[in-house]
């Protein structure tokens, strides 16, 4: 995963859990805006959410941070 994603997947999960509190769940798109700008990045994210970790649609927040901590 390139380090523009697990950056921008940290910095949105963080947010989440500062607005919503520590149980608050995200998608994989929570990371992206309503319009498709960057597929590959679009991709990547659902490849390694999906495929790659058989995630289910909604995770929680604090769990999708340690594991792109983990990785990197």
């Amino acid at each position: 995963m390139r380090v523009s994603l697990r950056d921008k997947i940290i910095t949105v999960c963080t947010k989440k859990i500062e607005q919503k509190g520590e149980n608050v769940g995200v998608s994989f798109y929570a990371f992206f805006a309503n319009k498709n700008s960057d597929p590959e990045l679009l991709m990547e994210a659902a490849t390694w959410w999906i495929q790659e970790h058989k995630l289910d649609h909604f995770e929680k927040a604090k769990k999708i941070i340690e594991m792109v901590k983990l990785e990197g």
